[in-house]
């Protein structure tokens, strides 16, 4: 777990992040969005003291981020960066290795891990692992800026904006592997965008950010039915909260029991796609397949709309 507790940063007379408390669960992602200016990259950076608090203080199951230096703390927390931040004078598989060369990892372990890695993301090792950067495009730099934050096996990731820069095709797919990589380790995320539906898309929980303030911390469900004030439900959207509902709800979890004639869908699928694919094709109901293929039940119109309400 990450224990925020009052964390302020100061620059002068200016308050850049006010008083900021929240916890964020093990293994989960959280999300920090806000408009320019809010505090957001600042906070995120406190967490592993690239920024040193003005007062406050974080900490990382239960123990005080303080207790060590800083550069030891930031070799076991990885980081991820918008544009990837990686160096373009070393080979991809280089670049991976980093944080476990620092650390001092036997060879072996680091050429295992750097394969593990590459494969896991999609780069073959054998076309990528001697490739520099600039050989890549630009959702390959992004996955290898992944990897390389993931090496060593830290517990807590930290990425900051890490997508955009991606057009959105990449961007899509780039976000849909980050939540596979986070259900297949179980690493506790903190991401910062200013994307409320990449927000969605990828939190547990969402942190709303204004002016250095910490204004609802929350499900995304929730920051959308019960916004704490006019802004987080500006941020949130005042016209389309019932199909940014339907997007957080899939069809395996909405699906009754039945079967129908009308087209299949996975159960993976978001109950706003389901409902464009309904929309679109003039059926009445939805066949809800499991990822083996079987029948999972039915999805008829007016129980998908019915979730679209609060």
């Amino acid at each position: 777990m990450i224990q925020i507790e009052g964390l302020t940063k100061q620059y002068g007379a200016t308050t850049v992040v006010d008083a900021v408390s929240f916890n964020i669960e093990r293994n989960s992602i959280a999300v920090i969005v806000g408009t320019s200016g809010s505090g957001k990259s600042t906070l995120l950076r406190m967490i592993n003291r690239l920024v040193e608090p003005t007062a406050g203080r974080v900490l990382l199951d239960g123990a005080d981020t303080r207790s060590e230096p800083a550069h030891l703390l930031r070799r076991r927390i990885g980081y991820a960066i918008q544009g990837h931040g990686l160096f373009p004078h070393r080979t991809v598989a280089e670049n991976v290795a980093t944080v476990p060369r620092l650390l001092g990892w036997p060879e072996e372990r680091i050429r295992s891990r750097v394969q593990e890695l590459l494969e896991i993301f999609q780069l073959d090792p054998g076309l990528y692992a001697d490739a520099l950067p600039h050989q890549l495009s630009g959702g390959q730099q992004q996955r290898v800026g992944v990897a390389r934050a993931l090496a060593a096996e830290p517990g807590v990731l930290l990425m900051d904006e890490p997508f955009g820069a991606l057009d959105p095709i990449i961007r899509a797919k780039a976000q849909e592997d980050l939540l596979g990589i986070q259900r297949r380790f179980g690493t506790t995320m903190v991401l910062v965008t200013h994307d409320m539906d990449e927000a969605f898309r990828l939190g547990h929980r969402v942190a709303v950010m204004r002016q250095g303030q910490l204004l609802q911390y929350d499900r995304p469900a929730v920051l959308l039915t019960h916004p704490s004030d006019p802004f987080v439900a500006r941020m949130t959207g005042l016209t389309d909260r019932a199909m940014k509902l339907l997007a957080l709800t899939t069809a395996g979890e909405a699906a009754l029991p039945g079967g129908s004639d009308g087209p299949c869908v996975a159960s993976s699928a978001s109950l706003r796609d389901v409902l464009s694919e309904l929309l679109w094709s003039g059926a009445a109901s939805a066949l809800v397949l499991g990822e083996d293929g079987s029948p999972r039940g039915q999805l008829p119109v007016a129980a998908i709309l019915a979730r679209g309400r609060p």
